[in-house]
């Protein structure tokens, strides 16, 4: 309740977010909880008791390079054979109506069937709303 009564003084969850309270909370919880660890205060079978020798892991996925060569000249040939003017068109649509309370998906969906990418709709969608820009208080 301590918790909720500081965080109504402050303005509500949204402000104490903003001021950087809650996160702030955080860090010291999980400061505390790795000292506590790193004293042996807290016990963490297999971390800081009880461990035991394991073979490293051989099967560890690694992209070859190649992967994205390849991947770049695909999307390079997509915008190239696209109708762009009608990508472009949809995009528009789908920022006008992020500037409403309308239902974004239909828009979304008419933008991926003329080949819109995820990057230019989430770009669009960014020019509206702009970006969570987290605010770090140390």
């Amino acid at each position: 309740m301590n918790y909720i009564k500081r965080i109504d003084e402050l303005g509500g969850a949204p402000k104490a977010i903003e001021k950087g309270y809650i996160q702030k909370e955080i860090q010291n919880s999980a400061y505390n909880y790795q000292m506590e660890v790193e004293s042996e205060e807290r016990i963490v079978v297999g971390v800081n008791k009880f461990q035991i020798e394991e073979q490293e892991h051989k099967d560890i996925l690694k992209v070859d390079p190649e992967v994205e060569r390849l991947q770049r000249e695909k999307l390079k040939r997509l915008k190239e054979e696209r109708d762009n003017k009608e990508v472009e068109n949809r995009l528009e649509e789908l920022k006008n109506a992020a500037g409403t309370d309308k239902n974004l998906m239909p828009y979304i969906l008419e933008a991926v069937k003329v080949y819109a990418t995820l990057g230019e709709i989430c770009g669009v969608l960014r020019e509206v709303f702009g970006e969570y820009q987290q605010s770090v208080i140390l």
